[in-house]
């Protein structure tokens, strides 16, 4: 796996719809980290899934329900939320907003989509 560029501008990152209402941004990586931008619409709902990365997660912007390992929470401006590896969770956008996800290792599937 190859590395992102020392500097990301926003103006020149690329911006892949993911699902409905939801954008996906990757700021930066590396095989072991990857920090990425996901913003939603309000509604959009990120599935309930897993993964064998590590995340963690901080509220940008926005309201939401976030789920993990079927407990609930919401979350806002400021908040935080932690997922360790192969935790089933997931959101709802309760107001839209923007959620920063940082992942260990780096989530490679995340390149190709």
């Amino acid at each position: 796996m190859e590395q992102s560029k020392n500097f990301l501008l926003k103006k020149d990152a690329d911006i892949k719809d993911v699902a409905p209402g939801t954008t996906r941004q990757i700021l930066g990586y590396d095989k072991n980290i990857m920090l990425v931008k996901v913003e939603f619409e309000a509604g959009a709902v990120g599935d309930i899934h897993s993964h064998p990365h590590v995340q963690t997660s901080y509220i940008d912007s926005g309201k939401f329900e976030v789920t993990i390992d079927g407990k609930k929470q919401l979350l806002e401006k400021g908040d935080g939320f932690f997922v360790p590896s192969r935790k089933p969770h997931g959101l709802t956008c309760l107001e839209a907003g923007a959620v920063i996800d940082t992942f260990t290792p780096a989530r490679e599937d995340f390149l190709f989509i």
